[in-house]
C-alpha cells in the first residue's frame, strides 16, 4: 500500500508530474502569455489612433462573406503571426465589444488552422530545409484550410445564435 511507483528510467511518478508541470508553466508564461499580452497591446493602440475603425471599414465588405465585421481580418492577421496572439486580439476585441460569441465561434477554427506560420516557418520549414519556392503553397494551403472553415462555421453558427 505504501509502495512508491517508479517509471521505466527510475524517477518517481510524482516527479514526473512536477517536471511537467514546471515545464507547461514555463510555456505558458515564457512563449504563450507575451503573444497575448502583445495583442492585446496592439489592438488597443490601433483603436486609439483610428486604425482599427479604418481596417473595419476597408475590409468591412470582405470579412461579411464570413459572417464577421472588417476588425475581425485583425484576429486573422494576428492568428498568422501567433496563435495566442491571435486569440488575445480575438479577446481584445469581443472585450471591446466589437465581436461577438458567433463571430468567435466563426473565428477560432481559422485561427488553429492557419495560426503561426510566420513562426513555424523558420522553426519548421527553415530547419527541416524545405526549399523556400514551396512555402507560399504551403502558407496558401493553410489560410485556404481556414477560409473554407469560416464559411463552414458561418452556416453552421448561424442556427446557434
Amino acid at each position: 500500500m505504501g509502495a512508491k511507483q517508479e517509471t521505466n528510467d527510475g524517477r518517481l511518478v510524482t516527479q514526473v508530474f512536477v517536471d511537467g508541470a514546471k515545464k507547461g508553466w514555463n510555456v505558458g508564461v515564457f512563449n504563450m502569455l507575451p503573444n497575448v499580452v502583445m495583442a492585446f497591446v496592439i489592438i488597443h493602440a490601433l483603436n486609439i489612433v483610428g486604425l482599427l475603425d479604418l481596417l473595419g471599414n476597408v475590409l468591412g465588405p470582405v470579412m461579411a462573406i464570413f459572417g464577421i465585421p472588417g476588425e475581425g481580418a485583425a484576429v486573422l492577421a494576428g492568428a498568422w503571426l501567433s496563435m495566442g496572439g491571435g486569440i488575445g486580439v480575438a479577446a481584445s476585441l469581443f472585450e471591446q465589444g466589437v465581436l461577438d460569441g458567433q463571430h468567435l465561434v466563426i473565428l477560432f477554427p481559422a485561427i488553429f488552422l492557419m495560426g503561426s506560420q510566420i513562426q513555424y516557418a523558420g522553426r519548421l520549414l527553415g530547419t527541416a530545409q524545405v526549399n523556400a519556392n514551396h512555402w507560399p503553397v504551403l502558407f496558401g494551403i493553410c489560410i485556404l484550410n481556414g477560409l473554407i472553415a469560416m464559411l463552414v462555421m458561418n452556416y453552421l453558427a448561424l442556427p446557434l445564435f
